[in-house]
């Protein structure tokens, strides 16, 4: 006696002229509506050309395959609705009536860019990425991990080393900053790091008193030499020696510029060196 077999596997094919994420985020939503069955997932990525598609076609016909696809091109559009109608098959253009109607409504065509959804992704994920690497490499911690970083900010206290990394982490540009004190040897990674990639500050010793005494108000610990002129002074001299002695360093004045100025001489910086490439 021959053993009854069950139903037949269904099974969609996921198409797209990118990663395919789209089609398999909105797929995987709708098969939550319905019960549990065996289905087969097909993913066919970065379909760019009528050929491949027709490949596509030719794959799914005998297996009566769901087509579902994301492709930002009208033409290719219109070739897999043609395919797929004269094939047989069920086809659904996921972002073709969305990309139409926000056409009429914006009343302007779309870029019709494959893989824009990805790369924002993961310029997204490359920005988290990088605040995370600044405030695990903040005001030298962590010292053996600074060899990573795109761009390592050197400086005396309070030269806005730390919002500067943040900042900079915007653009998905790892920092560690490391603080220079008087009379203490700088940490050996410094020499071990490209040079290039360090970035030097350098302030007004009236300016840093300024903001060294303010600092020391709100903390209620006035009479500090923290603040006192000729110690800061001092500090920046030893500073001006260190940068003398690393000429491959760039030194970047940071007196009475916001950081958002700073941070533009450090992309700069990053660019012509081609630190991110």
């Amino acid at each position: 006696m021959t053993e009854k077999q069950g139903p037949e596997p269904s099974t969609i094919f996921l198409i797209s002229d990118s990663t395919g994420e789209t089609a398999e985020y909105i797929t995987t939503a709708a098969l939550s509506q319905f019960s549990k069955a065996e289905t087969f997932i097909v993913r066919r990525r970065y379909i760019r050309t009528e050929e491949q598609i027709e490949n596509v076609i030719k794959e799914a016909k005998p297996r009566h395959g769901l087509l579902i696809f994301t492709f930002v091109s009208e033409n290719l559009r219109m070739k897999m609705r043609e395919a797929a109608l004269n094939s047989g098959l069920l086809a659904v253009d996921i972002l073709g009536p969305l990309l139409t109607a926000m056409s009429h409504f914006f009343d302007r065509s779309p870029r019709s860019e494959p893989g824009r959804l990805h790369r924002i992704d993961t310029e997204y994920f490359s920005r988290v990425e990088a605040v995370q690497f600044a405030v695990k490499h903040d005001d030298g911690q962590n010292l053996h991990g600074v060899k990573n970083s795109d761009i390592v900010l050197v400086g005396p206290s309070r030269t806005a080393k730390t919002p500067l990394s943040i900042y900079l982490a915007r653009f998905g540009i790892k920092v560690s900053n490391i603080p220079l004190v008087l009379n203490i040897p700088i940490p050996k990674v410094l020499d071990e790091v490209e040079q290039n990639h360090v970035v030097a500050l350098m302030i007004d010793p009236h300016r840093l008193m300024e903001i060294r005494t303010s600092r020391l108000k709100k903390l209620k610990q006035e009479g500090s030499d923290y603040a006192d002129l000729n110690a800061i002074i001092q500090e920046l001299n030893y500073c001006k020696k260190i940068y003398r002695q690393h000429p491959e360093w760039s030194v970047i004045d940071v007196t009475g510029r916001a950081v958002e100025e700073v941070a533009t001489d450090v992309r700069a910086l990053v660019r012509k060196y081609n630190i991110l490439s």
